[in-house]
């Protein structure tokens, strides 16, 4: 699983790219690079990698639940858990760290 986290997250890219790891403008530091799909920094694939892990580990406690099943109420607190945490990592990265490329970016104080 941690190596299909590593592809899925950008970590080819920045094995045979090494790109930097974050870049600074107008004092912000910046994670991602603005306005481009075929561009990606180090900062943006930890970020992405981190919260790939958090949607498994939440579909790994969905899976647990089911090994509790002379306990109705521990596995519906384990599949409630683990669905929040999956569905929590998916929207943070497809609603914002993907958007990201595509915003316009402003350097500087506006």
């Amino acid at each position: 699983m941690g190596t299909s986290i590593f592809l899925l997250g950008g970590g080819i890219y920045d094995v045979v790219e090494q790109p930097v790891i974050a870049f600074i403008s107008g004092g912000r530091i910046i994670p991602y690079y603005p306005e481009a799909l075929n561009e990606q920094l180090v900062g943006e694939s930890i970020a992405t990698m981190i919260l790939y892990s958090l949607s498994a580990v939440g579909l790994l406690l969905a899976y647990q639940s089911t090994k509790y099943a002379y306990s109705p109420r521990e596995a519906y607190t384990m599949i409630l858990i683990g669905l929040l945490v999956f569905i929590i990592g998916w929207v943070v990265v497809e609603f914002y760290l993907f958007p990201a490329h595509t915003k316009p970016f402003q350097s500087g104080s506006s």
